[in-house]
């Protein structure tokens, strides 16, 4: 997706609006940022609110009125972002885009369709911007390990989730032959559910075994739930524990090349010598 811009000149209003908006800088761009976020806030509390018979009775107007002021502001938020940016297709359909787009749409949407002022919940997933226009350099670090770590762990956890599959699967049809339609296992999609809940100690409860053989069955599946709950968090902790120690201490993640800068008051990527204050080029995308 090609990198996002501003729409004029350097100097020009669009291209200081573009760094107020998309930018990092201290100053404007964060207070701006600061403003939205509790207008986003105080959004879907409004929307929250309303959806309580009580509230809603007792101050559905003041409620409207908040959730309508806020739009107007997304609106008109939505409006300079397209006026600023270039290529305006590019931003758009990205990520941030649509949610820009979605956290509008349905309050229009809810003149012509009741009921789809509650879909303005999803303007809740804007809070994410917070994290990137305030730079919490450190926890961007650590988002960039864990993402590795799930990255090369992903077979491994396959073969995990494939043998659990199985093992429910088997389960189930056990459970369904040895209890029957009388025990309510009523069919192996219904023992294989069975399984699943207990294998995963969630434990409903709504359909449990009665004969001594079923019972043991269960209690065998229990004790091998709590081991399988431990599986997942090995496997990733391994993959941890073998990325670049440079990696778990901090540093500064380059936005270019995804290289974990060791020297924390560096300006620039020792690898390709990107800026490392710049933004990366999925935040360009994304906007």
């Amino acid at each position: 997706m090609p990198t996002l811009g501003p729409a004029g000149p350097t100097g020009s209003l669009r291209a200081n609006t573009y760094r107020i908006i998309f930018g990092h800088e201290p100053g404007l761009a964060r207070a701006f940022v600061a403003v939205l976020f509790v207008a986003i806030l105080v959004s879907v509390v409004a929307v929250m609110l309303d959806s309580v018979t009580e509230y809603s009775a007792a101050y559905g107007p003041e409620l409207w009125v908040i959730e309508w002021g806020v739009t107007i502001l997304f609106t008109i938020e939505y409006g300079v972002r397209i006026w600023c940016v270039r290529p305006i297709r590019a931003y758009t359909l990205s990520f941030f885009g649509l949610i820009d787009l979605l956290s509008v749409l349905p309050a229009y949407l809810s003149i012509l369709l009741p009921g789809g002022q509650f879909l303005a919940v999803v303007r809740v997933l804007r809070v994410l911007r917070v994290f990137r226009v305030f730079k919490l350099a450190r926890f961007m670090g650590e988002a960039n390990v864990l993402s590795t770590a799930l990255r090369n762990s992903r077979y491994k956890v396959a073969v995990f989730l494939v043998t659990v599959i199985c093992i429910v699967i088997v389960v189930g049809s056990l459970m369904y032959i040895v209890e029957g339609p009388e025990g309510g296992f009523t069919s192996i999609p219904r023992g294989v559910y069975w399984a699943i809940v207990t294998l995963t100690t969630v434990g409903y409860g709504d359909i449990a075994p009665s004969t001594t053989a079923g019972q043991t069955l269960a209690a065998l599946v229990m004790i091998l739930g709590y081991g399988i709950i431990a599986v997942p968090t090995g496997i990733v902790t391994a993959e941890l524990a073998q990325l670049p120690r440079r990696s778990l201490t901090g540093g500064r993640p380059c936005g270019s090349c995804d290289h974990i800068e060791p020297d924390a008051e560096a300006r620039f990527c020792s690898r390709c010598g990107r800026d490392l204050g710049a933004p990366s080029r999925s935040e360009d995308a994304r906007g």
